[in-house]
């Protein structure tokens, strides 16, 4: 066992899903404590928590800070995968996916900066490979990552002008083993074919690991990336060096 996040307190959302578990359990290898928080559909989260309520934001910040004083991390990995053209893409699912994706994580960042503020601290925002390149059949995805992206560039600005600083940064993965990709693959014609095809775009031929992604977001959030605020890291096997 390592210790990275020794005395660490870390928030997790989308802790039941697969980046957001992995982070967890990271966080808990290097001697952190992760606090787990997801819909209250999940079992096994510390604090349920729909990402789109400010009033369940509010409730969880106001325990954290009862119980610990302070946060000293914040993974926004609460998201939701969507496909549609601009055209065939209903405008409820439109809205759902910025509510979840970009609400959620805007929340997030709002609620958990005076408990980072306490002693300094990083914010992981998980946004994709598609806040970085679009498809055609991503409308609501690509507007919901972009903007991920950006919101995390304003947040790390911000953040550096406080004493001590909070960072803020986004991972931009591309397509990642576990049930995200699973549904993706599962509304396809061909399971196979579109597996193939996805693979075919990443120039290391393969998919990312979700231990690959939370081994990249526990180096975020702890001390070793003290210089590192406002950037977007791919972790996508080579797909946007094309």
């Amino acid at each position: 066992m390592t210790a990275r996040m020794k005395d660490k307190v870390v928030l997790i959302t989308g802790a039941a899903g697969t980046i957001g578990n992995a982070v967890a359990q990271m966080v808990e290898r290097e001697s952190g404590k992760a606090i787990r928080t997801d819909l209250a559909s999940h079992k096994g989260q510390d604090f349920a928590l729909d990402v789109t309520s400010e009033a369940n934001w509010k409730a969880v910040a106001e325990s954290i800070s009862k119980q610990y004083g302070r946060l000293d991390g914040l993974v926004n990995s609460a998201g939701i995968a969507s496909l549609g053209t601009i055209e065939s893409e209903d405008f409820a699912g439109y809205k759902k996916t910025m509510a979840v994706n970009v609400d959620g994580t805007y929340l997030g960042c709002k609620y958990a900066m005076p408990l980072l503020k306490v002693r300094g601290g990083s914010i992981v925002n998980l946004s994709s490979v598609s806040g970085l390149v679009a498809g055609h059949n991503l409308a609501s995805y690509n507007a919901s990552k972009g903007a991920v992206r950006l919101l995390s560039k304003s947040v790390a600005l911000y953040g550096a002008r406080l004493k001590p600083p909070v960072r803020s940064n986004s991972v931009h993965p591309t397509f990642v083993e576990g049930a995200m990709v699973e549904d993706l693959l599962a509304k396809a014609k061909s399971r196979e074919a579109a597996r193939e095809r996805m693979t075919a775009d990443v120039p290391l031929a393969r998919f990312a690991q979700p231990e690959e992604v939370a081994n990249l977001a526990v180096f975020l959030l702890g001390d070793e990336s003290a210089f590192i605020t406002g950037a977007e890291i791919p972790i996508d096997g080579g797909l946007t060096a094309r």
